[in-house]
């Protein structure tokens, strides 16, 4: 049992300061080229937290059980939205640049309006939509490099010397340091804090619930935290906006293709799969209350996050009773 404590510590303080890292790079970098933070978090930011994901599906679509990567996905972009987005909007409400919404928020709804079309049509995901998944995943890149060329310059301040003092070698080494000890961090943490679980006698349709759950998503949360501790709220939305679109168009996008598959069949609610009554409706639901206000307004409320915390509560709930 001492093993797993000590494990589980040294993985917190991986994910600490991890997450430290990785947000400095990420900032210093944006502030070099002179590029919104929201882009950054929505691309370079997004690529470093859904790795681990792309990983485990990509493995489990080549095992044969792609079908895991539907759950996974639509399960971390309501994860992504209505807790780790309303956690950083409840704690700190602030203006956004609308502009640098559009494109991932654009990408998402045309990549999720793909994936609840074929999941309420045919309910069988083929290697042609795979293909279209990563044909978006390539086209969101590209607009993404695009706007960063025509992005506005952000306003100087305070902190601009200090990352004009840092070389570009030491951003990007930040970056995958960074990266790479949220990564080990997430792994220690779940694995070990399953092992206390299981050692305190909880049962594991709970720790299904928590640990499990939050594992895929911890590297988000993280770079959430890290970046609202730093002032750098816009680099966290973006992070969770770009990761959402990655779910659909980059994890799934290579599962289907390595391994096609139909919707899984496990609870039902009126003799409907529960995923199609009620996962693809959240998802939907979470994103719309997170990004229509910021698009139309150009900020972000706390009621929003209060909301989508509720949302999410409701949902785990919901989710507990059928298991």
């Amino acid at each position: 049992m001492l093993i797993p404590v000590l494990l589980f510590a040294v993985g917190l303080v991986c994910l600490i300061k991890g997450g430290d890292w990785f947000v400095d790079g990420a900032t210093g970098i944006a502030r070099k080229f002179h590029v919104p933070e929201l882009l950054i978090g929505a691309t370079v930011v997004s690529i470093g937290t859904t790795l681990p994901e792309v990983m485990v599906s990509t493995t489990s679509a080549l095992s044969g059980h792609g079908q895991i990567a539907y759950g996974n996905a639509i399960g971390s972009v309501i994860c992504n939205a209505a807790l780790i987005a309303a956690i950083t909007i409840a704690v700190r409400p602030g203006k956004v640049d609308p502009k640098s919404l559009r494109i991932p928020v654009l990408f998402f709804f045309v990549a999720a309006a793909l994936y609840a079309g074929v999941a309420y049509t045919t309910g069988y995901f083929s290697r042609p939509v795979g293909l279209v998944l990563l044909a978006l995943f390539v086209a969101y890149m590209v607009c993404n490099v695009m706007a960063m060329k025509n992005a506005p310059a952000p306003a100087e301040d305070a902190e601009e010397e200090t990352h004009a003092e840092m070389s570009f070698g030491k951003m990007i080494a930040l970056l995958v340091l960074g990266a790479a000890l949220i990564a080990v961090g997430a792994d220690l943490l779940v694995d070990n804090g399953t092992l206390i679980a299981q050692a305190l006698g909880v049962p594991e349709s709970v720790i299904a619930l928590t640990f499990v759950a939050l594992g895929t998503s911890l590297p988000e949360l993280v770079t959430a935290i890290t970046s609202l501790a730093k002032g750098h709220g816009a680099l966290s939305l973006g992070n969770v906006i770009g990761a959402n679109v990655f779910n659909l168009v980059l994890v799934s996008g290579m599962s289907v293709t390595v391994a096609p598959f139909s919707i899984p069949q496990n609870a039902t609610i009126a003799g409907i799969n529960s995923s199609l009554v009620l996962d693809l409706p959240i998802m939907f639901a979470v994103m719309l209350i997170l990004t229509v206000p910021a698009l139309v307004k150009g900020r972000l409320s706390r009621w929003q996050g209060v909301l989508m915390l509720c949302i999410y509560a409701a949902f785990c709930a919901a989710q507990f009773a059928m298991g």
